[in-house]
């Protein structure tokens, strides 16, 4: 009997079973998988949260007690008009971290890694976006909570919170290409931390935050009301204030809907350039 026959004659079966080769991830899976990636940093790096978590407790509180009585003789009252213009400044500080982390992990040599895996080659950078929209639901939700406990109450109800949080990552999701592409165009992520409040503090502080439009110098209120933030803001007191308006909304959704137009293709050729 030969050593590759059975007793009974037959050809005997391997000792190893060859295996089905598994199926390739497609895109929808590796960018998932770079989302997870970027959660995962999140969760071994829990002071990246701190400016999610810290500055809008901040900036709720102090703007609440410091400025309420003033401008409008009571807290309560000012609180309700400003919550829903610090729910779009939190999204807006937050997004500034898309491009840093991006910029890191450039600087870091983590991208030439990449290179040489066999996979979609927009996965990194639509992972990335991707996991960066929890930042902009936890800061958000962060806030409501905090303005709750303050004595915040949204006229529209639960609804009217979920659908502010869905306009805000959405602001943000537009909004954060542009920080993608400057992390893509500079050095370090120092940098791109400056350049981003230099686009940031003119938007937010210029707006409809803290004040109302009407007491501003005819050219700043002329300025405000084309201001990406304050059409933002407008959207989303009508939202929480239970009277939505969807011109408004479609007007908040506009810039982010431009800004990812112009700067997602930028930020994928200059990341295409990169590799």
């Amino acid at each position: 009997m030969s050593i590759d026959e059975t007793p009974g004659g037959g050809p005997a079966a391997p000792a190893i079973a060859p295996l089905a080769k598994p199926p390739a991830p497609g895109p929808l899976r590796e960018t998932l998988i770079f989302a997870w990636r970027a959660l995962l940093k999140i969760k071994h790096t829990p002071e990246q949260l701190f400016d999610v978590v810290v500055t809008p407790v901040m900036f709720t509180v102090i703007f609440t007690y410091l400025f309420g009585g003033a401008l409008v003789g009571s807290p309560d009252a000012y609180l309700q008009f400003l919550l829903p213009g610090i729910l779009v400044q939190t999204v807006m500080f937050t997004s500034v971290y898309t491009g840093f982390t991006l910029n890191t992990d450039l600087s870091k040599g983590i991208f030439d890694r990449f290179r040489s895996l066999p996979i979609w080659r927009p996965a990194p950078i639509a992972g990335a976006v991707a996991g960066d929209l929890l930042r902009y639901t936890i800061s958000s939700v962060l806030v409501i909570l905090v303005g709750a406990v303050m004595g915040y109450r949204a006229e529209s109800g639960l609804p009217g919170l979920l659908a502010a949080i869905l306009v805000l990552d959405v602001f943000a999701f537009g909004i954060g290409w542009v920080f993608m592409a400057a992390a893509l165009l500079v050095r370090t992520p120092g940098t791109v931390m400056t350049l981003s409040w230099l686009v940031l503090m003119p938007l937010t502080f210029a707006s409809n935050v803290y004040v109302d439009p009407a007491t501003l110098p005819d050219w700043l209120r002329a300025f405000v009301e084309v201001n990406p933030v304050a059409l933002a803001v407008t959207a989303l007191r009508g939202i929480l204030g239970g009277t939505p308006d969807a011109a408004e909304i479609g007007l908040a959704l506009a810039a982010p809907a431009v800004v990812a137009a112009v700067f997602a293709p930028l930020t994928m050729r200059l990341y295409a350039r990169e590799r």
